[in-house]
């Protein structure tokens, strides 16, 4: 991939002298000589020293023409996670906003919790809830993600994986619905090169193979348009647009079509000075070549929720090949690239923060976000609600007066009702879509023209939780229940919890007493017992849930458990999912021992065989854990082998080190090359590898679906050291994009 230039700090400082006053450019470079002092002593993963990091996230911010608080914070960002910084000191040196703007981001680790998704999903939950008080906190977070996607490369395999996913489930939707198309689509395609690695530079490679052919069809089709514009005497740009990888991507899998089928990846854009010009250019260039039926958008009369306008049309070009035009004003253009950072285009002296409620800075997308947590009963639930429905594609309907609602993809007529009002919704009888009746599970279709119908007499079913697709709409029917029964919901739901452990043979009097009833309330986060009750009652919580925890939260019972997993535990072995007997715990252990027949140190326990797991293959230089099954000894695993990522594994994983390791000793590394496919590919690979070791166990070559070839080889190393310089000279064969260790 393209490397992006590294700013230096006076870089950055020459950007914000481009549009601050000198008072305000000082404020930024006291924030980096303090980011300096503080973070003189770390390094990044790349090895380079940790101030790039936050310089570079202040220069994006800076581009952004963000005010100077919001590009300070750019440069504090890190200082009170990664610091002995407080953040009691950046208020005191820097103020309120950059104070709140660093908490916004800063992500929670000083509290235990059960899993690394629990605690990723408070983060999240944190980080949004902040964003809804001060719109900056987001874009300070999305300059930081920015950077760490351009330098994801420093990172395990596994890791880049885990964050490349995240930012397309979470940051690029977010900067999607901010409008800021610009950081939106290189998260998408950085994301992309680490997700799917064979399909990004397979698209690279075609996009490529034509390139001087489409541009030259893009000159010709701007020729032609200029023709017929410049005809109008108006002012105006006009461009070809390049499609992103990630773009072409969705499209391909979304809509089932290879690269060849997709005719939209030419575009021409057009920005002009007014919205007239635009109808006028839009005329023009309808008069001259015929439309496509279907794929003109109105983005100017109906603009997207994130403030989006444009004119979209699709023609029959030049040669009769298919092109897409967009057309829109300057200032459109900006908020198009920009999105909301374009509206807080900072005005010197004048800056006070951008605030959910400001009039002209209304975000709904935050408004849902706030209301979600209102009604969640725990981050990960309001995480999965965040991005099922603001995340998701979006339907865009009218209300009978012309209004424009906008629900996630999927939503119905009821969704719709709740979205309106409350009492729309509870009074609802049915529904008429463009002046036909529809029923209230009719799914909603963009352009829908909806309107209720109620009676003041009527009341929301049970069965509707079931009919609605958003969890704002769930929420607003469990609550009129949960209000309207509460007292036979709290009876009830007592009952069916004593029921559920009268079954399970378990004493109701003591599970339901005061100190289990506590550890129940804790973990479902209710603070009276007739919340949990009225909860179960009508429908909320499961029994069979509440009881669980009631049983496995038992204190006496993990005593008790635990007492016995010291004197023997029961763990399947990954390589042949044996059930097995592992060794006593930690505690009993002896001292060190070495083993030299597989140059490991080990927590030693006498007369333990020690085996290399053959799922991973380890060799000297790889981080490894090793665990110990029954009949088999110790056996030894990458530490990011993902047959050990469970829980129940890693409770039971001992110390292990590599020891007395000699070059003339063999382990065997598993490889698999991806390339494009050509002539003599695969004697290329396999001289490079005869040249650097004389062991060649195995090799198999295929092609897949999309005729990609992947090399699988099998070969003898020293080490890893010996193995990534074998990799390094592989990487270096014409058209090879990627090389994986693999796992069986």
């Amino acid at each position: 991939m393209k490397k992006i230039k590294d700013y230096t700090p006076e870089e950055v400082l020459d950007i914000c002298r481009g549009y601050m006053n000198e008072e305000h450019v000082e404020f930024v470079n006291k924030s980096y000589q303090f980011a300096a002092y503080v973070h003189k002593e770390q390094k990044r993963a790349t090895g380079e020293p940790y101030i790039i990091h936050p310089t570079q996230v202040a220069q994006i911010l800076a581009s952004l023409r963000m005010d100077p608080y919001t590009v300070a914070a750019g440069y504090l960002h890190d200082v009170v996670e990664d610091t002995n910084v407080t953040l009691g000191d950046v208020r005191e040196l820097f103020g309120d906003q950059v104070a709140t703007i660093v908490d916004g981001v800063t992500k929670i680790s000083k509290y235990k919790y059960h899993s690394h998704q629990e605690l990723l999903a408070e983060n999240h939950r944190k980080m949004l809830l902040a964003t809804a008080k001060d719109l900056r906190v987001i874009m300070v977070k999305l300059a930081d993600r920015l950077h760490n996607m351009r330098t994801l490369k420093a990172l395990r395999p596994d890791k880049q994986r885990r964050i490349a996913n995240e930012t397309l489930e979470i940051y690029a939707p977010l900067a999607d619905r901010l409008g800021i198309s610009k950081i939106k689509w290189e998260l998408e395609d950085l994301s992309l090169h680490y997700i799917n690695p064979q399909q990004y530079y397979r698209i690279v490679h075609l996009m490529n193979s034509k390139r001087d052919q489409r541009e030259a069809y893009i000159a010709e089709a701007i020729d032609y348009i200029k023709t017929n514009v410049d005809a109008l005497g108006i002012k105006y740009d006009i461009y070809g647009r390049p499609k992103h990888i990630y773009s072409i991507y969705k499209k391909m899998r979304d809509k089932h079509k290879q690269f060849s089928e997709l005719y939209d990846l030419l575009a021409i854009r057009i920005v002009v000075d007014s919205v007239k010009d635009c109808y006028a250019v839009l005329g023009s260039i309808h008069s001259k070549w015929k439309p496509i039926p279907g794929r003109f958008k109105d983005y100017i009369a109906v603009p997207k929720a994130n403030g989006y306008q444009s004119l979209h049309t699709t023609i029959i070009g030049p040669g009769g090949q298919p092109l897409e035009v967009q057309i829109r004003t300057f200032e459109m253009h900006q908020v198009a690239e920009y999105g909301v950072a374009a509206h807080w285009a900072y005005k010197e002296g004048n800056f006070e923060g951008v605030h959910l409620d400001d009039d002209e800075q209304k975000i709904d997308v935050f408004r849902e976000i706030l209301e979600l947590q209102e009604n969640s009963d725990n981050a990960s639930d309001f995480m999965k609600s965040v991005k099922g429905e603001i995340f998701n594609d979006r339907v865009y309907v009218f209300t009978p007066e012309g209004e424009v609602i906008e629900l996630p993809k999927g939503a119905v007529t009821l969704d719709f009702a709740y979205q309106v009002h409350t009492e729309v919704g509870n009074h609802s009888v049915g529904a008429k879509i463009n002046g036909r009746m529809v029923p209230l599970n009719y799914q909603l279709k963009n352009g829908d023209i909806v309107e209720m119908l109620t009676n003041s007499n009527s009341s929301p079913s049970r069965d509707w939780v079931n009919v609605v697709y958003t969890s704002r709409a769930r929420n607003k029917i469990k609550r009129y229940f949960r209000t309207k029964d509460r007292e036979e919901n709290i009876v009830l739901g007592r009952e069916s919890i004593e029921n559920e452990l009268k079954n399970r043979s378990l004493s109701s009097k003591k599970y339901l007493d005061k100190k289990h009833l506590e550890i129940a309330m804790k973990i479902f986060n209710y603070t009276e017992p007739d919340e949990l009750f009225n909860a179960v009652g009508y429908g909320e919580l499961s029994p069979i849930n509440v009881v669980h925890k009631l049983v496995s939260e038992d204190p006496d019972r993990k005593k008790e458990a635990e007492k016995k997993e010291l004197e023997e535990q029961v763990i399947t072995d990954t390589d042949d999912n044996k059930t097995t007997q592992p060794q006593v715990d930690s505690p009993k252990l002896k001292k060190e021992r070495n083993n030299a027949n597989t140059s490991i140190s080990v927590q030693g326990i006498d007369n333990l065989l020690i085996r290399l797991a053959k799922c991973c293959s380890p060799i000297p230089g790889d981080d490894i854990v090793g665990y110990i099954t029954k009949g088999r000894g110790l056996t030894i695993h990458r530490a990011d082998c993902p047959n050990v990522q469970s829980e129940d594994a890693k409770k039971r994983f001992i110390e292990v080190s590599w020891d007395n390791v000699t070059q003339e000793k063999r382990y065997t590394a598993e490889l698999d090359v991806y390339a494009f496919n050509r002539n003599g590919l695969i004697n290329e690979v396999l001289q490079v590898i005869n040249s650097n070791t004389n062991t060649l166990n195995n090799v198999i070559g295929r092609l897949d679906k999309e005729k990609m070839a992947i090399i699988h080889v099998s070969i003898g190393v020293n080490n890893k050291e010996h193995l990534d310089s074998i990799i390094s000279k592989l990487k270096n064969i014409p058209n090879v994009y990627e090389i994986k260790r693999t796992v069986a």
